[in-house]
C-alpha cells in the first residue's frame, strides 16, 4: 500500500506562518491583506493558483510579484524559527509506525514548493520514513491528480492500491480523480463535511484512527 501524506494543515500546523507572509506578501505592494480565512481556504494550492484565487476580481493584483513576496517572506520565517510550525500531535508516531510496516510505502504531495518540502524533511528528520514526494515544482497544482499519477509511478503502486491523507478537498479531489482513496483529517483547514463531499471515506479526529481508517490490522501486542 503506497500512503500519500499532504503536508501543510496535515503533517504540519503551519496555518500562523502562511497566513502571516500572505499578509506581508500583499501588505509589501500597498494591497489590503486577504482575510485570515480566503487565506486558509487556499492551503494546498500551488503559490499561483492560491494568489490567483485571493486575488480574483482584482485585476490590478501584480500577481507574479505577490507570489514571489509570500514565498520570500515564508522562507525567512521558516530559516528564522525552523520549528515555529509544528508537526500535529501524533504526527511522527504515525508515520514511523506505518513505513515500520510491511507492505507499507509513504510518500509526500503537496502545494508547497521543492525547496520547502526540504527544508521540511531535514528539519523534522523524516528522510528515512518518506520514499518520494511531489510538490508544486514537479507536477500541476491539487487538485490536478499528477502528483499521485507520478508518485504510483515512480514506487510502483498502482492508484487502487494508493490513499492519499489530506485536509483539504484539493486533496479529495486529486485522489479520485487519480483513482485512489482518500482519507481526510479533521484537524485541518477544511471542514469535515466539505471533505466528505469531495470523496473522502473517512474523516479523521485523532492521528491514531488512521491504521483502522487504511484497513490494515492493528500490531500485535508485545508478548
Amino acid at each position: 500500500m503506497l500512503v500519500v501524506f499532504d503536508v501543510d494543515g496535515t503533517l504540519l500546523d503551519s496555518q500562523h506562518g502562511i497566513v502571516a507572509a500572505m499578509t506581508e506578501a500583499y501588505e509589501s505592494h500597498g494591497l489590503d491583506a486577504p482575510a485570515r480565512e480566503h487565506v486558509v481556504s487556499i492551503v494546498g494550492l500551488s503559490v499561483p493558483e492560491a494568489v490567483a484565487r485571493l486575488s480574483a476580481g482584482f485585476d490590478d493584483h501584480p500577481l507574479e510579484a505577490i507570489g514571489a513576496a509570500f514565498r520570500a517572506s515564508f522562507m525567512r520565517a521558516r530559516q528564522a524559527e525552523p520549528h515555529a510550525d509544528p508537526l500535529y500531535p501524533g504526527a511522527r508516531e504515525t508515520l514511523e509506525a506505518l513505513a515500520a510496516r510491511p507492505g507499507v510505502t509513504l510518500a509526500l504531495a503537496t502545494g508547497n514548493s521543492r525547496r520547502g518540502v526540504e527544508r521540511f524533511l531535514d528539519t523534522f528528520e523524516l528522510r528515512g520514513l518518506i520514499a518520494a514526494s511531489r510538490t508544486a515544482d514537479d507536477a500541476p497544482s491539487k487538485p490536478h491528480p499528477a502528483m499521485i499519477r507520478q508518485l504510483c509511478d515512480e514506487l510502483g503502486f498502482s492508484p487502487e492500491a494508493t490513499v492519499m491523507i489530506g485536509d483539504t478537498t484539493f486533496d479529495m479531489l486529486m485522489a479520485r480523480d487519480a483513482g485512489a482513496r482518500a482519507i481526510g483529517v479533521g484537524w485541518g483547514y477544511h471542514p469535515a463535511d466539505r471533505l466528505h463531499a469531495a470523496g473522502a471515506e473517512a474523516v479523521l479526529s485523532r492521528f491514531d484512527e488512521l491504521v483502522a481508517a487504511l484497513g490494515l490490522p492493528e500490531p500485535a501486542e508485545a508478548a
